[in-house]
């Protein structure tokens, strides 16, 4: 039996910031759960020089601090990225931030990258060495989402200081430069800007002790000659993967919920078309020559198989486990394994952008 539908009418009276404290508490605690173990060999793929159970991965922003990085393994994710982490800790921006629109199966949030900080996050990890190298024997790959302080003089410092900072715990290192809640982070999508920073992170990266991979995330609001001009100045550098997307500024008009107005980026069934189509855009413009990571909206296996078919290598989720619980991450692997079945595919690389064109 699944717990989370009894649970869910009681965190749903509770703000949902306040929910998705409790949730990281219980998780750390160990009282949530584990899901099921499952082999499948067809979902087995290799991304960056990483191996992966299955694509199946917990996007950030639901542990940001990586207060529950190992529990999280245990609810069947193939790989959990922690973050977003900043140099110096900060609160964010003013509450309530976080909204859900339940008749949308949506969530709005304004957080604005509040986090603990490099140190904390480095201290959480060093002693969680010995339980990530379990994790990491069974397959689990983890992996951490660096950003920028709100009031930083020298963004791209931020950036290299992050890498260097969590490089010899990360299995990839996610560089974050498309939250619309943080002021001027998406400017750092473009021109003059995205090369700088491109320069200073991959010259940072190849002074480490080892190559960590280096992956992008990047806005579903890019206009197409946004993603062109974009994909030009990347050809150039040597990242390892990108992640499309990010959460939306825009707002459907197809919206129900009261909330539908707040001020943030929006996440969640709602974003699933516009994140989608923005996936087949990269990929069809890098004629698939950089693994992708498909994010946003996906609630179900057919939305991760759509996104795999729309030329993503992984995919990752968060929003929807607010509205089904972890059992959603069985769920999707089971029917993952189904399709492929279903359509004559041995291997899910099989089915990657077979749909993108």
């Amino acid at each position: 039996m699944k717990i989370y539908p009894l649970l869910k009418p009681l965190l749903f009276k509770i703000d949902p910031e306040t929910a998705h404290r409790a949730a990281i508490r219980a998780l750390a605690a160990g009282v949530v759960p584990s899901q099921p173990h499952l082999a499948h060999g067809p979902l087995n793929i290799r991304v960056s020089g990483l191996d992966f159970r299955h694509p199946i991965g917990l996007a950030a922003g639901f542990d940001k601090n990586a207060e529950a990085a190992v529990p999280l393994f245990a609810q069947g994710f193939a790989a959990v990225e922690c973050g977003t982490v900043t140099p110096r800790p900060q609160m964010g921006n003013p509450k309530p931030r976080m909204f859900r629109l339940a008749e949308d199966e949506a969530v709005i949030n304004r957080l604005g990258f509040n986090n603990e900080g490099l140190d904390a996050l480095r201290r959480r990890l060093q002693t969680a060495q010995g339980k990530l190298a379990q994790v990491r024997a069974h397959g689990g790959v983890l992996g951490i989402n660096i950003g920028k302080n709100k009031d930083s003089e020298d963004a791209v410092a931020d950036y290299v200081t992050m890498l260097q900072g969590v490089a010899e715990y990360a299995d990839y290192v996610t560089v974050n430069i498309s939250s619309p809640n943080t002021p001027g982070l998406r400017d750092m999508q473009a021109g003059s800007a995205l090369s700088e920073l491109l320069d200073a992170v991959c010259g940072a990266r190849e002074k480490l002790p080892r190559r960590v991979p280096l992956w992008l995330k990047v806005a579903p609001d890019l206009t197409d000659e946004q993603v062109a001009a974009m994909v030009e100045t990347l050809s150039a550098y040597p990242l390892d993967a990108l992640i499309v997307s990010n959460t939306t500024i825009s707002r459907s008009e197809t919206l129900r919920s009261a909330h539908k107005a707040e001020q943030g980026g929006l996440s969640g069934k709602p974003l699933f078309t516009l994140s989608t189509d923005r996936l087949k855009l990269f990929y069809r413009l890098t004629d698939g020559k950089i693994p992708l990571v498909g994010v946003g909206g996906v609630a179900s296996a057919e939305d991760a198989y759509g996104k795999i078919r729309s030329g993503a290598s992984l995919v990752q989720l968060y929003s929807a486990l607010a509205y089904q619980g972890f059992g959603l991450v069985t769920d999707i692997r089971r029917g993952l394994a189904s399709a492929l079945e279903r359509d004559g595919f041995t291997s899910i690389s099989q089915a990657i952008g077979v749909d993108a064109s």
